[in-house]
């Protein structure tokens, strides 16, 4: 289960920064756009807020030389301080309009991220949603649109800012302390090499900790997710044991990890301050030779400090860059799949409700080796009410899919009216079919949303009409809130005979041509079955219904039953018709139903 999940485990896989890569960053940057001015003003203060900084060490070194008798534009040290004060007090400003203006940039251009990525994501035809794990989705839209927050908010101004820092003190002190400035740089690409070498070890190891902590999560996911199953089972032990084996192999790896970061981490520390030591002693043989002042050695300690620093951010800026190209890579991903075809110039068109399937043969993308359905031929006139039975996996829900135009019919033609399903917009069909399932999943707002998702312009005594025939108004009206009754998740506040009384209601609201009943009332008690069978038959009139069966003893009365085997349809007529057929696959059915 855990490769299975393979995709998920490394949500902020890292990427090398290359030019193919960067350009990926930079497809997910076109949302920075409508907001390219303020984000240019804030590279603006972002530039003022580093180079005003820069000029901290140079006025502290004169400082220092003032003190020592020297002479320079300004001889009086409370001046000087007052200078240093004001330049703290002008950075400080531009840092705040700075910080200010980035966030605007990506409060706005993350909001249109997620705007974009959800609105492609729901347009996304089923075979998409096939291949993908819900969870996988959500982190899209949740942890790699956050990271691409901070690379826009927080990260690329530090890396300009380092940058600047980085580029400027090294001029700077080329041009005051070159002697010096050279000694410093030469320490430079030793540490750099064996901090290179350190860091790919250690990130190895961070990535296996990631893995496992991830595997281990899965274990929480399918418990939750079937904790009902556990509890029946009595599996909690059995559960937190499994949990506490993958939690053991995270600590595990993470240790060892430890062991080397911390080395590395004394391994710099010693050296870091080794180099300072180095540093400092040329520095200070120059000041005894009289190459260069005491204030000079103290700006040039602190441009050290300020360029020690933007190397060692840089580092860690690398490692969130590269986080933030594999985020954008699987942000553009959803973004460049193609949707459903458009549902554009939808106009309601009154749907009479003949449906025809003509030699129909269909294999799931995902399973192009198992052919579903085989030949099927259904001819449904406007008005019929007709039945598909047969064993669970023989194609019925199937049929449905391809009817409302989940997946293309890969071999025959399915039309409507007439009309091949190609030719039909999308959201013109759809609009004309209305399904009541089995399990009905209602959304967790009111009861009143969830009848008006059919029709969100629906009047309040449009409303109160569908639920009235749907035998639903007599228990939502005894609600202390009536329609504005939460439902919460999933429905779990109503029971099921009231859920299916809300989804009848709903389908009535739509008042849709053609009514698809996944056996709406086979999981209910006998009071509420009743109930939803009365609204059910208010519903199905006048209208072409398809209803798949599960228990046949509620098909009776309908039109014509297609019997399905093995995607095949090995019978069609009446119930009358097929209960009498000697050794008939559906008299067979019957019989095992009555037996149970």
């Amino acid at each position: 289960m855990a490769k299975k999940k393979g995709k998920t485990l490394e949500e902020h896989e890292k990427r090398k920064l290359n030019k193919q890569n960067l350009s990926k960053l930079g497809g997910v940057f076109r949302f920075v756009l409508p907001y390219k001015l303020t984000f240019f003003a804030g590279l603006i203060f972002l530039l003022f807020s580093s180079l005003t900084l820069l000029t901290f060490p140079f006025v502290a070194g004169k400082l220092i030389d003032t003190a020592s008798g020297e002479s320079w534009l300004v001889n009086d040290i409370n001046a000087i301080a007052l200078i240093l004060l004001g330049i703290l007090l002008v950075q400080s400003i531009f840092s705040f309009f700075r910080v200010w203006l980035f966030a605007k940039v990506s409060e706005r251009s993350m909001r249109d991220i997620r705007v974009s990525l959800y609105s492609r994501m729901v347009q996304l035809p089923m075979t998409f949603f096939d291949k993908r794990r819900t969870g996988e989705l959500i982190s899209r839209i949740t942890a790699d649109v956050s990271m691409l927050q901070e690379t826009f908010s927080t990260t690329l101004a530090e890396l300009f800012r380092q940058i600047i820092t980085l580029i400027a003190g090294v001029v700077f002190l080329m041009a005051t302390t070159p002697k010096l400035t050279l000694f410093m740089l030469a320490t430079f690409p030793i540490l750099i090499i064996i901090a290179m070498v350190f860091g790919k070890f250690i990130r190895k190891l961070s990535k296996q900790t990631q893995d496992e902590l991830a595997a281990a999560n899965v274990i929480v996911e399918e418990t939750l997710h079937s904790i009902m199953t556990v509890k029946s089972f009595a599996g909690e032990d059995y559960e937190s044991n499994r949990y506490n084996k993958g939690l053991n192999k995270v600590v595990k790896v993470a240790l060892k990890a430890a062991g080397f970061r911390g080395a590395f981490i004394s391994f710099i520390i010693f050296a870091l301050f080794g180099g300072i030591v180095a540093v400092m002693w040329y520095g200070a043989t120059l000041v005894a030779s009289g190459d260069m002042s005491i204030g000079d050695l103290v700006s040039f300690v602190l441009y050290t400090t300020f360029i020690g620093g933007s190397i060692a951010g840089l580092g860690d800026i690398y490692g969130q860059v590269q986080k933030a190209i594999g985020s954008s890579e699987r942000v553009l991903e959803i973004l460049d799949e193609a949707p459903e075809v458009s549902t554009a110039d939808f106009q309601k068109v009154k749907v009479d409700g003949n449906i025809l399937f003509d030699q129909v043969r269909f294999t799931y993308p995902t399973r192009p080796e198992v052919e579903v359905l085989k030949n099927i031929k259904l001819d449904i006139k406007a008005g019929e009410k007709v039945a598909l039975a047969g064993h669970s996996g023989a194609g019925k829900s199937t049929i449905i899919q391809l009817l409302l135009k989940f997946y293309p019919v890969q071999n025959g033609t399915v039309s409507v009216d007439g009309k091949p399903l190609q030719e039909w917009n999308l959201k013109q069909l759809r609009s004309n079919i209305g399904i009541v399932p089995q399990e009905v999943l209602l959304f967790g707002g009111s009861i009143r949303e969830n009848i008006a998702y059919a029709k969100p312009e629906a009047s309040e005594e449009e409303i109160i009409e569908a639920a009235k025939k749907a035998n639903a108004w007599q228990f939502i009206s005894k609600f202390p809130e009536g329609l504005d009754t939460k439902v919460g998740e999933r429905g779990v506040k109503l029971s099921g005979g009231q859920r299916q009384r809300v989804a009848i209601a709903r389908a009535i609201l739509k008042n849709p041509a053609i009514l698809i009943l996944d056996e709406a009332t086979s999981s209910l008690d006998s009071e509420s079955e009743a109930l939803v069978q009365e609204a059910l038959d208010e519903l199905m009139k006048n209208r072409t219904t398809i209803i798949i069966a599960h228990r046949l003893g509620t098909i009776r009365k309908v039109d014509r039953i297609y019997v399905l085997k093995e995607g095949e349809i090995v019978e069609q007529g009446t119930h009358e018709e097929l209960t009498i057929k000697e050794d008939g696959f559906y008299a067979n059915l019957v019989k095992l139903q009555l037996v149970e």
